[in-house]
């Protein structure tokens, strides 16, 4: 039997299905092309390195750093619960994290208002007894992209976590070790690919975070205009024309791109 499957050639792919299969990728990348052609190549370079463009670009950066780092350290305790709690608890945990995915982004930035605005659930006490106001702010910038961002991080340490097993962690508690040991010397080695996925994720979700942020936070230049509101700005026609709107889309992609290349790149660093 071993020697059959070590020989066994692999079964193909029906090639009906790579119809279907073109058809899709042609949906993800025909989109991106017609950005490439309709782009006035020569107004591009000091299209992205205009003073908005870069203010905006870095904002973004920052923003979206302080984001994902603020999620990893709520997430990966989030994560670590989920997925070492019950089925039904752990069913019930996971659908709650997830639904910033389904949600409308324009929702979530409602919802954000209500519970952090003036007259908010928090809100209304935060100002009045803190002299604390969020929205329309940098802060409420970082906590929409945080708000988007989390569950993909949670995901993908949980999905680790899970795949790792709970022997190694057993192993070391039945030697001795406390919990904080078994966490910091066992487990966060074990889900590290996971986490470095989950965080390159969760920054890239937040660096393209729009429908949240434009209501939460508003779109006020050098505070809280990241670069999808400086491309939504553009489009519109405030103060610049549309070749600019795409010049960003660009600039945007690019950085996305060089995210994803990153992570690709260290993940197969071990196999080399």
């Amino acid at each position: 039997m071993t020697g059959w499957a070590a020989g066994a050639r692999p079964v193909g792919i029906p090639r009906l299905l790579y119809v279907p299969a073109a058809i899709g990728f042609a949906l993800l990348l025909l989109p991106v092309i017609g950005l490439v052609v309709r782009a006035d190549w020569p107004r591009v370079p000091a299209a992205i390195t205009s003073p908005e463009a870069l203010s905006a670009l870095e904002l973004s950066l920052q923003t979206a750093t302080t984001a994902t780092v603020l999620c990893a350290i709520v997430g990966v305790p989030l994560a670590l619960v989920i997925a070492r709690s019950g089925d039904r608890v752990a069913g019930v945990l996971r659908a709650l994290t997830t639904l910033p995915l389904v949600m409308p982004p324009l929702v979530g930035g409602i919802a954000l208002l209500y519970l952090l605005g003036r007259n908010g659930l928090v809100g209304a006490v935060l100002e009045p007894a803190f002299g604390i106001r969020i929205p329309f702010t940098t802060a409420a910038v970082v906590i929409a992209q945080s708000f988007v961002a989390l569950p993909f991080l949670v995901i993908a340490v949980e999905g680790a976590l899970r795949t790792a097993g709970t022997r190694f962690e057993t192993v070391a508690a039945t030697l001795g070790a406390d919990r904080w040991t078994v966490f910091r010397r066992i487990t966060l080695p074990l889900i590290l690919p996971g986490l470095v996925s989950g965080t390159v994720l969760c920054f890239a979700r937040a660096l393209g975070e729009f429908g949240a942020t434009a209501l939460f936070a508003g779109n006020a230049a050098g505070i809280t205009r990241t670069m999808p509101l400086a491309i939504y700005t553009a489009f519109n026609g405030a103060g610049v024309s549309q070749d600019s709107a795409v010049a960003l889309s660009l600039l945007l992609i690019v950085v996305a791109v060089a995210i994803l290349l990153l992570m690709r790149s260290w993940r197969s660093e071990p196999e080399r």
